[in-house]
C-alpha cells in the first residue's frame, strides 16, 4: 500500500516524451547477423539453415563453373 499512499500524497508525475529515435546502421534482425547465418551461436535450427545456405551457395558456384 506504500505505492498507493505515495501516489495519493505526491500525485503522478509524467515524464516528457523522448525525442525522435536515433538511426544507426546496426544489424537489427537475427537473420543478417554473421553468427546466425553460420549457425555458430548453437541453435540447432540455425545450424540446419546454415547447412542449407551452404548447399545452395555451392550449387550456384557449380553452375557458374560449368
Amino acid at each position: 500500500m506504500d505505492d498507493f499512499e505515495d501516489i495519493l500524497v505526491n500525485g503522478i508525475t509524467f515524464k516528457k516524451a523522448s525525442g525522435p529515435k536515433q538511426t544507426d546502421d546496426k544489424v537489427k534482425t537475427k537473420a543478417k547477423k554473421k553468427k546466425y547465418i553460420t549457425g555458430a551461436h548453437g541453435s540447432g535450427s540455425a545450424k540446419q539453415k546454415a547447412k542449407y545456405r551452404e548447399q545452395r551457395a555451392n550449387r550456384k558456384s557449380q553452375r557458374k563453373n560449368k
